[in-house]
């Protein structure tokens, strides 16, 4: 049987390759000295609906393919399966941020269908076109903006936010993992599949009964409770963090590239190790590089290190995101010890 999975595990991982050839910048000459309209222009010729589509089936391949090994190995090994599957998911839902977007498939309506049936079913997240509304039109253009940006709503209902204590500054970066936040998650699920229906809701639950069906009780808390419940909503959590700067006040700037420029994180700039790592785990397709992605939402990832190449680097790059007094984790300490305002009004632009 182990050869059944490497086989459908290597299957997963090709089918992924497809849609990264299709969109390779090397393909076709593209080169850091092009404009953002020839990226654009070239990125529409290239869109499809099937190397999207193979694109999340390979992810679930690969699921598949641990689950089918840890069901029959030790416990070291169902750790491991525990940890790459909440990669996994967290690799579905940034490549569905783009569905969100409408630049993952070719069609929105088709991409809508695919994606909600490829991921937002499967891991209870609610439609995409409620992604959409809260994602593309609330965040992106009010960024950081306290009482309209749905992503600081969020962090300030963790607990970060100013004149936080030290222990609820902590609490809060791990929330997911937290008594509270483990209820959240589990309440956003069941709010997320009473929206959805009761088609969705069937997926949702085929999940679960797969890992339960190869593996009984043990793949099933390995494989799905614990990515899904804690590993993988962390995993997401943490990349919220590194995203802007949060509760820090940004002046107002003439332009939106401006703007994001001072209210963008870039993590890893110059430590090339570092920035793999994060590509391959927990900043997974275009989220590495959040201040290319906000000031032109409308690229896939795949062109996100060249838009990157073309209008440089936010305000905010820090090598670190844990320790060291110019951390990410550091600077948003030292923003939620102040007890000022935060934030600046919202900015009139266009997020598709």
């Amino acid at each position: 049987m182990v050869y059944l999975w490497i086989a459908l595990g290597t299957a997963g991982v090709g089918l992924r390759q497809v849609d990264r050839w299709r969109f390779a910048n090397r393909r076709g000459g593209l080169n850091s000295a092009e404009s953002i309209p020839a990226i654009l222009e070239r990125q529409r010729g290239r869109a499809n609906n099937l190397t999207p589509a193979l694109l999340l089936a390979g992810h679930w391949l690969e699921v598949a393919a641990w689950w089918g090994w840890g069901a029959r190995s030790g416990p070291m090994a169902l750790v491991a399966v525990a940890a790459i599957t909440a990669v996994k998911l967290r690799h579905l839902q940034e490549a569905s941020h783009f569905a969100a977007h409408g630049v993952l498939f070719r069609s929105m309506r088709a991409g809508d269908a695919i994606t909600g049936l490829a991921v937002h079913a499967p891991l209870g997240y609610v439609p995409v076109a409620e992604r959409r509304e809260r994602h593309v039109r609330r965040h992106h253009p009010n960024a950081a903006i306290p009482g309209v940006d749905p992503n600081l709503d969020a962090l300030t209902a963790a607990g970060l936010r100013p004149g936080a204590s030290l222990p609820a500054f902590i609490t809060g970066v791990l929330y997911p993992l937290t008594p509270r936040g483990v209820l959240g998650t589990l309440r956003s699920i069941d709010t997320s599949l009473r929206m959805a229906g009761v088609a969705s809701a069937a997926v949702f639950f085929l999940v679960p009964a797969t890992a339960f069906a190869l593996g009984g009780t043990r793949l099933l808390i390995a494989g799905y409770l614990i990515p899904r419940i804690l590993l993988y909503p962390q995993l997401a959590w943490t990349s919220l963090l590194v995203e802007h700067t949060w509760f820090e006040p940004v002046p107002l700037a003439a332009g939106r590239g401006e703007t994001e420029a001072a209210r963008c994180v870039r993590v890893y700039r110059r430590k090339r190790v570092s920035e793999i790592v994060a590509r391959c785990v927990w900043l997974p397709y275009g989220d590495l590089y959040h201040y290319a992605h906000s000031a032109h939402p409308s690229v896939r990832w795949n062109y996100l290190p060249r838009v990157e190449e073309l209008i440089g680097y936010p305000r905010s790059t820090p090598a670190r995101v844990a320790f060291g007094k110019d951390s990410v984790l550091a600077s948003l300490h030292r923003a939620t010890r102040g007890t000022g305002r935060i934030g600046h009004p919202a900015v009139e632009t266009s997020c598709v």
